[in-house]
């Protein structure tokens, strides 16, 4: 049997068979979660399987009419209600049964109950319940003073500390006084009626609202709120961030483009003064060797600016049939082979070369030779190596860190 049932409705349960006896208990339990989750219609039908099996338990009989006036069952209710009395001889219940005829629309009976001697039988609380029925009974009857009369004459109305019944007491009185016509006086406890409704029983806030014209929202509601704005306002954050960013990529894309036009536009400038500048040179100078442009991929070689002397002295040499000096026929070669590939105007050099056996040589990046093109002035067949200065000494083999890269 679950716990979670009162221990005297336990005890009386225990009268049954073990299973029916847990199968009751079950929709009973069911019936009270249901009521909890705010789903009379729900408990009422788990509470009337339990009536089915076990009508003649007073407690079952008063779950079933709590459960029945909860989902406004007023005639079923009242029923209940009195089967239970009869079978438990508690009158506990009896301010439900007078709001029970009040929801029949029959006031005059609910007063009947209020004035009957097992009224005088009740606890504090119950009286409280009952002079509550009794008010709504009078304002029933159109008895408005009479009504706010009743309430009044209660001393827990004017008990300042919350007590179980402070919230409905103080909410019903401010009912009565705007049923009335005492709008500023039921202004006053309506607004004292939400200070002890804590939990949302009554109508104080709403009925406020109505006499004020203030707006007040449920706290719960008011922080989910709040809640999804924060979360608007942060997703608005987002996407301006994201936008800002994209338009900063937009405006860095282009400046990138004009500062590429920029650049290559005084590439192309600074090509075309030098070109001009290697022009006037040959044209102020003609024995000077046109320069090549050397091309940016290509990286510059060691030893590229030997003088032509030692070029023009090997071939000198190699006329009049003396022997050339070691590394000097390499690179006079290769120097000639350079010069073939270079035009008079001196433009760059584009594609392949030709190289000492006439074939063609790719000019790969890091092979570029000196390009100066040697002067051999007037050398003659029949001149013999007496015409050289006995003072010239043959030229020192390069230094191996002279020597081209390949």
């Amino acid at each position: 049997m679950p716990d979670e049932l009162d221990k005297e409705i336990r005890d009386e349960l225990r009268a049954l068979p073990n299973d029916l006896a847990d199968k009751i208990a079950s929709h009973l339990v069911a019936a009270e979660r249901a009521l909890g989750d705010d789903d009379p219609e729900l408990a009422y039908e788990h509470a009337k399987v339990a009536r089915r099996f076990a009508a003649r338990i007073g407690v079952v009989r008063e779950a079933v009419g709590l459960a029945a006036y909860r989902a406004g069952q007023y005639a079923e209710a009242l029923s209940d209600l009195r089967a239970a009395r009869r079978l438990t001889g508690s009158d506990e219940f009896l301010p439900i049964m007078a709001d029970c005829e009040r929801g029949l629309g029959r006031p005059e009976r609910a007063l009947d109950l209020v004035r009957s001697p097992e009224a005088e039988r009740l606890d504090r609380a119950g009286r409280i319940e009952l002079a509550i029925v009794e008010s709504g009974a009078r304002r029933d009857l159109g008895q408005h003073d009479a009504a706010v009369i009743t309430l009044q004459r209660l001393p827990e109305l004017r008990v300042p500390e919350p007590r179980p019944w402070s919230a409905r007491l103080t909410f019903a009185y401010a009912d009565a006084l705007a049923q009335a016509g005492h709008l500023e006086a039921a202004t006053d406890w309506f607004e004292r009626a939400m200070a002890f409704d804590e939990d949302g029983e009554t109508e104080a806030a709403e009925r406020y609202a109505e006499l004020t014209g203030a707006v007040i929202e449920d706290v719960e509601e008011l922080e989910d709120d709040e809640s999804f704005e924060d979360f608007d306002d942060a997703e608005h954050d987002v996407d301006d961030e994201a936008g800002d960013l994209d338009a900063l990529d937009t405006d860095d894309d282009a400046d990138d483009d004009e500062d590429g036009d920029v650049l290559a536009a005084e590439a192309v400038l600074v090509d075309d003064a030098d070109e001009d500048d290697d022009d006037e040179d040959i044209e102020e100078n003609p024995d000077l060797t046109p320069a090549v442009t050397q091309r940016p991929d290509v990286t510059p070689v060691v030893g590229a600016d030997e003088p032509a002397v030692a070029v023009a002295d090997s071939a000198e040499r190699g006329a009049t049939g003396e022997k050339p000096v070691a590394g000097a026929t390499g690179a006079s070669s290769k120097d000639a082979a350079v010069t073939e590939g270079v035009d008079d105007e001196g433009d760059d050099i584009e594609g392949d070369i030709l190289g000492p056996g006439g074939g063609r040589v790719r000019l790969e990046p890091g092979m570029a030779p000196a390009f100066i093109e040697p002067d051999f002035g007037d050398v003659n067949a029949g001149d013999s190596g007496d015409d050289l200065d006995d003072d010239d000494e043959p030229m020192d083999k390069p230094d191996k860190s002279d020597k081209r890269k390949p």
